[in-house]
């Protein structure tokens, strides 16, 4: 089969697509022929040498597909299935092993690009918006990057939750899918000369001088002091990515400066600990998304060949919803 290989730690140009052997299911794995890869910051971390990896290594983690053969003791999919997962290394291939206990059953009327996009960015908003603060109705949200891939999620479901929804990007044309997704106000970051400063005093007259409830942040070195400045007092700042880099250590007396504020730093494996959270998020993601009450974004779709391009677009920060590779 083809995979996308990083050869070892490095930029994007580091991959390579290679003939590698087809992977052999475990006892508790199925194979699975690989309809299309969701390409997230996680796999730019590992290639990049932040996470820990072997190398070489097939990249990759994320995907939707058509199970092709089981492991001897999987019993509750069968080849022909419709399966997606957001955690099975090596997912930029044609085929991949996929753990039983991490495939999320496709129901009929979701399309391939669909399952492949929501496992990462889906539950990663879920999780986010219903148990690292649980947004509620009346609730003021801070959200940085409106028109990616997790933002766009996440503002629909927080809206859908009654929350008012601030979002930062960085054009007219993420303006206008942030606003379509629900965001009630929009900031063109690009547009400020000073965001540490700058941003906190527009928040601030958006919310009547009080601050956000809550900032997610998934931009981390850029925005880490314009969001913990936008915070109420006791608000909570979700930092749950860093696509502009990571967070410097950080004095912990400015918390208490900030108003008793909240920092958090949540990882996508600590809220799918076990397969009945995973399928009760994924579960209520596929409802919603057959029900036409949240809508997945594909901006953009690359053959394995391009993957390198995949990364260099991601992280210069130049996409829309997700990106998929499709093998």
């Amino acid at each position: 089969m083809r995979a996308v290989i990083a050869t070892h730690a490095g930029g994007p140009e580091v991959l390579q697509v290679r003939d590698v052997p087809d992977p052999e299911p475990r006892p508790d794995e199925v194979l699975v022929r690989v309809a299309a890869a969701g390409v997230n910051f996680i796999d730019t971390y590992r290639r990049g040498g932040i996470y820990r990896m072997p190398f070489p290594h097939v990249v990759g983690s994320e995907g939707a597909g058509e199970v092709v053969a089981v492991g001897s003791d999987v019993t509750t999919l069968a080849p022909g299935d419709r399966v997606a997962w957001a955690s099975a290394e090596g997912s930029y291939a044609e085929l991949v092993a996929v753990r039983e206990a991490d495939a999320l059953p496709v129901p009929p009327g979701v399309d391939d690009a669909t399952a492949a996009a929501l496992p990462m960015q889906g539950i990663t908003a879920h999780y986010l918006v219903s148990s690292t603060f649980p947004v509620e109705e009346g609730h003021d949200v801070l959200l940085h990057a409106g028109a990616g891939g997790v933002g766009l999620l996440l503002t629909q479901l927080a809206a859908a939750r009654g929350a008012r929804v601030v979002s930062t990007v960085g054009s007219v044309e993420k303006e206008h899918l942030a606003r379509a997704a629900g965001a009630s106000d929009v900031i063109r970051y690009r547009e400020l000369s000073d965001l540490t400063t700058e941003l906190p005093a527009l928040v601030r007259d958006l919310t009547g001088g009080r601050g956000v409830h809550v900032a997610y942040d998934g931009v981390g070195k850029d925005t880490f002091d314009a969001s913990l400045a936008s915070l109420a007092r006791r608000g909570t700042l979700v930092l749950f990515g860093g696509s502009s880099g990571q967070v410097p250590p950080v004095d912990l007396q400015r918390l208490n400066a900030a108003g008793s504020v909240f920092v958090t730093r949540p990882t996508i494996a600590h809220y799918t600990a076990t397969r009945e959270e995973l399928l009760w998020r994924a579960g209520e993601l596929f409802e919603a998304v057959t029900a036409g009450a949240l809508d997945v974004h594909v901006g953009a779709t690359y053959p394995l060949a391009d993957a390198a391009d995949a990364h260099r677009t991601l992280e210069g920060r130049a996409t829309t919803g997700k990106v998929l590779l499709l093998p």
